[in-house]
């Protein structure tokens, strides 16, 4: 039954509105905002979603001109799978244009965190849902309320045919920007047209009175057009009668010109409306959209830990479905990987993923990350099998296969662990050909009195997306043993104040612990020269809440931690590692040093046990350089940012590049799971320029300021315990592209795996590679089977189209030549500085590779 609004419905020709109603268009857009977790756990979200949306259906019954917004499609499969008569009736509306799904991601993601992938998969999903369910996508992006926004992502907008973005943060008070509407661009080039919403995203149950006035002022002059949100949000609720009935009224009293209820794609055509040259007038931003809640990038690290672990899992396991779909005909499990994709993807939701939720919401993001984790597992080990028992292992008395397979697209040179058993003198390594690898004796992962068990440490030298036979042999020859495959070792000295090769030497301070010179021996510049190595470590008091709202930086003056002890733990000839033990308070930190014989990178393994409510521990690295610039890693790209101490986000590597000695020279490091960093001047917390790491903060849980905490409050702090995390530093010669973060910093995440097998033989030789994007400066970040059955009518049977997407790193025109063996292709493609490019490998061979967007769909017609 229809309710009778008070006044006019809302239009563009209302009758009765006074003369003197102001000549503008407010497109009211109603919507509820819904957090699926964040002061609730998800399963309260489930259920509100079915009553938010059961609401809005009952007030389109009632009010005929009334149009909702919808966006996450992760809600309207919860509805969809446990009411499905609403779900009927949402199609219904779909179909009428009264209810309009937006977005077109699974859930509102924080927007600086996730891998550029993740951001890919978001729409992926998303669009896709909405095209089988409702036959159309989306074509708004919108996120109204997480804390900042790449700057990479209109590409990515772009990419899922969504040509239009609506977002709330940061506010004006936080970041100017040109205008409320303005063209949003990318590194690449790519535009959106962006629409910051004036005031919020919601209102309260009642007149929107309030809600409009607060818009209006912080439009910028002289706008005729505008969107205005309404509806009560957060924990769902939507639009109210009450909400309607005001609006009907004040377009009829005129009150702020011409009320029109819609969606934002009625907004934007109106703005598209008005033609090129006002088109053309638009300012342009190409940057990020930032800072809002600074403290998000540093908060909870076990959701960022478990959220890196799970998104290089679930990219490395459908790597490999693909391949062992091409190559041997298993099925590509679908299904498995998008059940996997989604809980990766719903707990990057931007309560989740920054920190900002209560703390039993960690306990589910941990179990549906760990269970998108186990499926990667197994799909990858299946994999590992299937590939394993059609390689060629002939058999050597006296020596144990083993597989080492590499994850990533290009060959990757690296130091594998591996534990043995049945081995009391120790072993050796050699190659497929037999020859000697470098290794040495490592820690066991286990402690007993088998004097069969050892551990050993040795370089693999791994095709891309690929595998290679090696070989353990006792110490003793009995299996002869001829000359080094690679050259024999370099020189490497390990003390507990140095460690050298024959490319750097890096001298430890005594005192603290830390780097006191790091030197070229090839150039003779000394990168840290002159630094105070106490700065390393810098513990501080952090009295902001779980956000850090208002903060500008937190690379606040701290203690250093007190050295506890030195020891050496490995001395070549592979590597070195020298254990560095502090403390400070209740806690303790692990930092592990380690030097290969041949490489000019220290790579630092951690172990944080803290036990400090309401401090932060930064990790600082001070340098010696003059003229310093600082370039961060953002998802598919790069950007530089001020040399100021301000608290950034990054993907998993800043540099800091400048001058020593009047040589361009530059430091780059790389981690994996920790996001918030800032670069500081020489006036700041050390006497150079240095990096900052914020490893640990620990405010309460889910703690809003302005809400003040009881001085005789029991409450829960965040990241009390222990973890572990890796990092590394990078010297090289001025130019950070040298260094080859992006790829340094994929490695890191997810190294090589080493399989034991057993000997038989196979039609596949000891090493062997399934695709290699060459190394260079375009980078293969997709490699997985086609979300759509395989085209043509040449496709032998169970095999899949396969899908690969690669992006320039660099910042640079670059040429790329990805090589397919596993489907007998080579893709010589140019790409553009920044550009992303997704194509489609058709499994029938009589057809061409295509080029697809970031849904898998055809390219528009140019």
């Amino acid at each position: 039954m229809s309710r009778a609004p008070l006044g006019n419905a809302p239009s563009e020709e209302g009758p009765n509105r006074p003369l003197a109603t102001p000549d503008r268009t407010l497109y009211m857009i109603g919507n509820a905002h819904l957090d699926p977790v964040w002061l609730w756990p998800w399963q309260e979200g489930y259920a509100e979603a079915r009553a938010t949306f059961a609401s809005a259906i009952a007030r389109m019954e009632e009010y005929p001109d009334f149009v909702f917004t919808c966006d996450q499609m992760v809600l309207l499969s919860w509805v969809e799978e446990s009411d499905p008569e609403l779900f009927e009736r949402i199609r219904e509306r779909v179909a009428q244009g009264r209810w309009v799904n937006t977005g077109g991601w699974w859930v509102e993601p924080d927007c600086n965190l996730p891998m550029g992938e993740s951001f890919v998969r978001q729409g992926l999903y998303g669009q896709r849902y909405l095209q089988s369910r409702f036959g159309r996508p989306a074509t708004v992006g919108m996120n109204v309320d997480p804390f900042g926004h790449s700057a990479s992502l209109p590409q990515i907008l772009r990419g899922q045919g969504l040509s239009s973005y609506v977002f709330l943060r940061p506010g004006p008070h936080e970041a100017e920007l040109p205008a409320t509407v303005f063209w949003w661009e990318a590194p690449d080039g790519s535009r959106v047209l962006a629409y910051r919403i004036p005031y919020e995203y919601g209102s309260p149950p009642g007149p929107v009175d309030a809600q409009t006035e607060k818009s209006l002022a912080a439009l910028d002059r002289g706008m005729d057009e505008a969107m205005v949100f309404y509806g009560v949000g957060n924990h769902g609720g939507g639009p109210t009668r009450a909400n309607l009935d005001s609006i009907h009224r004040f377009d009829a009293m005129g009150s702020f010109g011409r009320l029109r209820l819609a969606g934002p794609q009625e907004f934007v055509d109106a703005v598209l409306a008005r033609g090129p040259e006002s088109l053309a007038a638009l300012p342009v931003h190409r940057a990020d959209l930032q800072h809002h809640a600074a403290g998000c990038y540093s908060a909870h690290s076990g959701i960022k830990a478990w959220q890196r672990r799970a998104q290089h899992a679930v990219l490395v396991a459908e790597r490999w479905a693909a391949v062992v779909a091409l190559q041997a005909g298993v099925p590509y499990p679908r299904e498995e990987l998008g059940r996997a994709w989604r809980q990766v993807l719903f707990n990057q939701f931007h309560d989740v993923l920054p920190g900002s939720a209560i703390e039993t919401a960690y306990d589910d993001a941990r179990d549906q990350l760990g269970e998108a984790t186990a499926i990667a597992k197994r799909l990858l080990v299946r994999a590992h099998n299937v590939l394993a028992r059609q390689v060629d292992v002939p058999f050597v008395a006296g020596s144990q296969p083993v597989l080492v397979f590499n994850p990533h697209p290009w060959a990757v040179s690296t130091d594998v662990d591996l534990n043995y058993g049945v081995q009391p003198l120790g072993v050796r390594v050699v190659d497929d050909a037999g020859q000697a690898v470098l290794a040495q004796p490592t820690a066991q992962t286990s402690t007993t009195n088998d004097r069969g068990r050892g551990a050993v440490v040795f370089r693999a030298d791994v095709p891309a997306l690929g595998y290679r036979l090696y070989r353990l042999v006792p110490a003793l020859p009995v299996v002869p043993v001829p000359a080094w495959s690679a050259g024999p070792p370099e020189p490497l000295t390990v003390t507990e104040t140095v460690l050298e090769n024959s490319l750097v030497t890096v001298a430890v301070d005594p005192e603290t612990g830390w780097i006191s010179s790091y030197r070229d021996r090839r150039s003779g510049v000394d990168l840290v020269a002159g630094t105070d190595p106490a700065t390393h470590t810098q513990i501080c008091a952090d009295a902001t809440d779980t956000w850090g709202h208002r903060v500008v930086s937190y690379a606040w003056p701290g203690e250093p931690m007190a050295l506890r002890r030195v020891v050496v733990r490995e001395a070549g000839p592979l590597r070195g590692r020298v254990r560095i033990e502090r403390t400070w308070g209740s806690s303790t930190l692990v930092e592990e040093l380690l030097l290969e014989h041949d490489s000019q990178v220290l790579r630092v393994e951690v172990t944080l046990d803290w036990h400090e409510p309401g401090h932060l521990l930064k990790l600082r690295f001070p340098t010696a350089l003059t003229g310093p610039r600082a370039t961060f890693e953002i998802p598919f790209g790069h950007l530089e940012r001020p040399v100021d101490g301000a608290e950034q986000p990054a993907q998993s590597w800043v540099d800091l590049t400048g001058v020593v000695d009047g040589r361009p020279v530059g430091l780059s490091v790389v981690a994996v799971g920790k996001h918030g960093w800032d670069v500081s001047p020489g006036d700041g917390p050390a006497p150079g320029p240095s990096i900052g790491m914020t490893a640990v903060r620990s405010p309460v849980y889910a703690w809003h300021d302005p809400q003040p905490l009881a001085d005789d409050g029991c409450y829960r702090y965040q990241d009390q315990g222990e973890q572990r995390f890796r990092y590394e530093l990078v010297p090289h010669a001025g130019d950070w592209r040298s260094a080859d973060p992006t790829r340094r910093a994929a490695v890191l995440g997810g190294g090589v795996r080493a399989m034991v097998e057993s000997s038989h033989p196979g039609p596949l030789p000891p090493l062997h590679s399934f695709a290699d994007d060459g190394g260079g400066a375009v980078m293969v970040t997709a490699f997985k089977g086609s979300e759509d059955p395989p085209t043509g009518a040449g496709a032998s049977p169970g095999t899949e189209d396969l899908i690969v997407r690669a992006v320039e790193t660099t910042g640079r025109p670059a040429s790329a030549r990805i090589h397919l063996p596993v489907a007998d292709r080579v893709l010589e493609e140019e790409f553009a500085p920044h550009q992303i490019r997704t194509f489609r490998v058709p499994a029938d061979p009589s057809l061409p590779v295509t080029e697809v967007d970031l849904v898998e769909w055809a390219l528009p017609l140019p």
